[in-house]
């Protein structure tokens, strides 16, 4: 694209215009969309983590399709059906809502693991297995999934396998005093979703995922993303440390976050913003059981990025 930089800042401003919470996790969530991955936001209700997908669905001129998930939501109501077409004397595909551009998994965690499942090979491979006929998903492809924390009734903890799939994991928050007493005025986000226009269309988004792949990183900082993968994998305090998935991820975070911010090379700084959202989520600490909240985890990539040395 021509004007990338721009394009990258009007989108950032459209999807601010109705999540009214940090502005972080806006730049996080296109890093994911730049990266051609996944997002997962897991907080409690009513912090804004449908609002923050809505504002990116809108924001783009590509097909945008919402699952609610529930405990008796089938994998057929993810992927689709085929149904006998009496005229044609066939059976004819009718495609479910991940026949979409962006696709928004809402509650992801109360859906069975079975259910749970039929999203992994599409987010993966970017297509489907439906009644052994591999179908093609549109592109691009975006998975954004919201779960309640685990301690809430009638959810299904998401296994290693389905979190390793998503780019990244956000924690929201709650909205600063100033933002929150702005949407107590203007009533909620409803008419402002409606509202958003389209600033970028499919071909616009893959071009600037291409011109985000391009993003120079030196051997230096190479080291120093290997060196952090490294040090999940020798510590004693984990186990389950970083996979090779987790850091081709973090490597393409570290480029899409220059990118997002107009730089042809990434940096250090970069690394430091985006490895905690990109790795929390892939690792296990010893004492955890896997359904927690991740937040021991978190703390131990902090502990990863405060003694590994970074380069200068």
């Amino acid at each position: 694209m021509r004007d990338a930089a721009g394009a990258l800042s009007k989108l950032r401003e459209n999807v601010a215009l109705a999540f009214r919470g940090d502005g972080r996790a806006i730049d996080l969530v296109v890093t994911a969309l730049l990266s051609r991955g996944h997002v997962l936001i897991e907080d409690v209700p009513g912090v804004g983590k449908t609002t923050l997908a809505r504002a990116l669905g809108r924001s783009l001129s590509l097909e945008f399709r919402r699952i609610q998930f529930t405990s008796d939501t089938l994998p057929a109501d993810v992927l689709g059906i085929s149904v006998f077409h009496a005229p044609s004397d066939r059976f004819e595909f009718h495609p479910g809502p991940i026949f979409a551009n962006i696709v928004l998994a809402d509650e992801i965690n109360r859906a069975t693991p079975k259910t749970q499942s039929a999203l992994l090979e599409a987010m993966n491979e970017g297509a489907v297995t439906v009644e052994t006929e591999r179908r093609v998903l549109p592109q691009p492809f975006m998975v954004v999934a919201t779960q309640n924390p685990v301690e809430y009734l009638g959810t299904y903890p998401l296994p290693e396998s389905q979190m390793d799939r998503f780019f990244l994991r956000l924690n929201l928050g709650y909205p600063s005093a100033e933002e929150e007493k702005m949407l107590l005025r203007r009533g909620g986000t409803e008419r402002v979703l409606s509202a958003i226009p389209a600033v970028l269309g499919p071909g616009d988004v893959l071009a600037l995922q291409e011109e985000a792949e391009k993003v120079a990183v030196s051997d230096r900082l190479l080291d120093y993303l290997h060196a952090l993968v490294r040090a999940s994998r020798e510590t004693s305090e984990l186990r389950l440390p970083v996979s090779t998935r987790g850091a081709q991820a973090l490597y393409r975070a570290v480029q899409a976050h220059a990118f997002l911010h107009g730089r042809a090379y990434a940096t250090p700084d970069d690394a430091q913003t985006v490895v905690e959202p990109v790795l929390a989520h892939r690792i296990l600490s010893v004492s955890s059981d896997g359904f927690g909240a991740g937040g021991r985890e978190r703390e131990i990539v902090r502990k990863i990025l405060a003694t590994v040395p970074i380069p200068v």
